[in-house]
């Protein structure tokens, strides 16, 4: 019986890397159910400076990139790799860029419950898929509500500054580490996994962790 070995994930739900490492390890996981991760989540904000009402998705990019050229460009691998992952994502139905403060905090409190996962899966699905504004109060409670969270508590709790201030710590915590892009996974709280690694990699990761275990 292999011990149980943290998996610390850094990831945005709006982040299109973190959405193909999560199918890239979600793959390995399910080809090796006796993996031996216990996986959490952890907040890091692509963009902190965000208005809270967030902002039109082809102006950011455009800013970001600097024109709209520079911005398709960028995001040709993007497209290309999650093709390979067996993702569709609707780049051409998002219309804006959300601050993902409220989406975190409502994978914050999923957790407590222990649907972390759930929740996160849920939110990629939301904004990559269905492309809808996953920094909306109702999009998030709606979220909640589909995986059996309390929507009615989840609207009152994103009305007021509860775990604000966690959250924004444990972002600042992270950066502090030395991570400045996501998604990083963290494997037993020492070795660092940057970026979509794909699952043949994690297979090798599973093999070691239990090796030597």
């Amino acid at each position: 019986m292999t011990d149980p070995v943290k998996l610390d994930i850094m990831s945005d739900p709006i982040c299109p890397w973190c959405y193909i490492g999560k199918a890239h390890l979600d793959r390995a996981l399910a080809a090796h159910p006796d993996h031996p991760f216990v996986i959490e989540w952890h907040p890091f904000q692509l963009n902190p400076d965000m208005p809270p009402e967030g902002m039109d998705r082809r102006a950011y990019l455009e800013g970001k990139f600097g024109g709209k050229d520079a911005a398709i460009k960028a995001y040709a691998p993007v497209v290309e790799h999650a093709e390979k992952a067996g993702l569709n994502i609707n780049f051409e139905g998002m219309k804006r860029t959300p601050n993902t403060m409220n989406a975190h905090r409502l994978i914050h409190w999923a957790g407590i419950e222990g649907r972390q996962t759930a929740a996160i899966s849920a939110l990629f699905k939301a904004y990559f898929v269905e492309t809808r504004d996953i920094g909306d109060t109702e999009v998030l409670a709606d979220i909640a509500d589909s995986i059996e969270m309390d929507a009615a508590m989840v609207t009152r709790l994103l009305g007021t500054d509860a775990d604000l201030k966690e959250i924004a710590d444990r972002d600042q915590h992270s950066r502090e580490m030395g991570i400045n892009s996501v998604p990083t996974f963290i494997v037993g709280g020492q070795h660092a996994v940057p970026g979509a690694q794909p699952p043949e990699l994690w297979a090798k990761v599973i093999a070691e962790v239990m090796g030597s275990s």
